[in-house]
């Protein structure tokens, strides 16, 4: 019988043994939590840190020497400035850790991309500037293309060159073709392209004309603000991310081709209605 009036007593016995096990094991996870971002903030991660880069004003000189140089046909004196912008990026093998990432999701002045997405092709410093050098010479070829043809001008009794070295990738062939457009016939009725404005933007083009995508465009955005410009032109796909911390008195002009761009270009010169994102 003493046996049987001990027994209601074993569940409270097991209850305290689980109440002091508890703590125990919610300080082991939580160390183990901690631990885990101590290395998560130590390890270095796929990412890279881009930032707003130089602008270029295709128009004008770089290292004494025209961008755009056009020989076969006579070239206007042009007023304002069509910018091309660019990014910048830590390079393929630079260490980004934690910190990096989380400081740079809430900065304005610079963000945090996939290193694949920034660096697509290639592994060393040398293979990514050897493939950004090619895709620039592909865009040159195209922007011409399409510039001449825009224009109606045979390619092979007007040559046009450009320069700009130390700029990679496809992403200044709008802004190449609009310079070209500007030089050899401004308007259309006389005036320059720009309106004396200092224009910016950024887009790929294609020979026939089609503006395509790029990548980087509010970090670009703040470059084309930061140098004085009051219009970006933005691949209308890429409206959405232009609108992102757009800087303030930067109008947007979405565009699609170089025809829809030029045309859009002498309306606002004009003062007439233009779209907008």
């Amino acid at each position: 019988m003493p046996a049987a009036k001990n027994a209601p007593e074993a569940p409270a016995a097991a209850q305290q043994s689980r109440g002091r096990r508890r703590p125990l094991l919610l300080a082991l996870c939580g160390a183990l939590v901690v631990a885990l971002f101590a290395v998560a903030a130590i390890a270095p991660l796929p990412f890279s840190v881009t930032y707003p880069g130089s602008t270029a004003d295709v128009l004008g000189e770089t290292d004494g020497e025209p961008v755009i140089t056009v020989s076969g046909a006579p070239v206007r004196e042009t007023e304002g400035e069509l910018l091309l912008t660019t990014i910048v990026a830590t390079g393929p093998d630079a260490t980004v850790r934690l910190g990096d990432v989380i400081s740079g999701y809430f900065a304005d002045d610079r963000a945090v991309m996939p290193r694949a997405s920034v660096y697509p092709v290639g592994d060393s410093t040398n293979e990514i500037r050897e493939h950004n050098a090619e895709q620039m010479r592909e865009s040159q070829d195209a922007a011409v293309a399409a510039a001449l043809d825009y224009l109606g001008v045979d390619g092979s009794e007007v040559s046009v060159e450009l320069n700009l070295p130390r700029v990679g990738g496809p992403s200044a062939g709008l802004l190449f073709s609009l310079g070209i457009v500007d030089l050899l016939q401004g308007d259309g009725r006389g005036g320059d392209l720009t309106g004396g404005q200092v224009i910016a933007g950024t887009g790929t083009i294609e020979a026939d004309g089609t503006v395509g995508p790029v990548g980087g465009v509010p970090l670009k955005t703040r470059a084309a603000a930061r140098d004085g410009a009051s219009v970006f032109l933005v691949p209308r796909d890429e409206c959405t991310d232009a609108q992102a911390d757009l800087p303030e008195g930067l109008r947007l002009l979405p565009v699609t081709t170089l025809s829809g761009a030029v045309e859009d270009l002498r309306a606002l010169a004009a003062g007439e209605p233009v779209p907008t994102c």
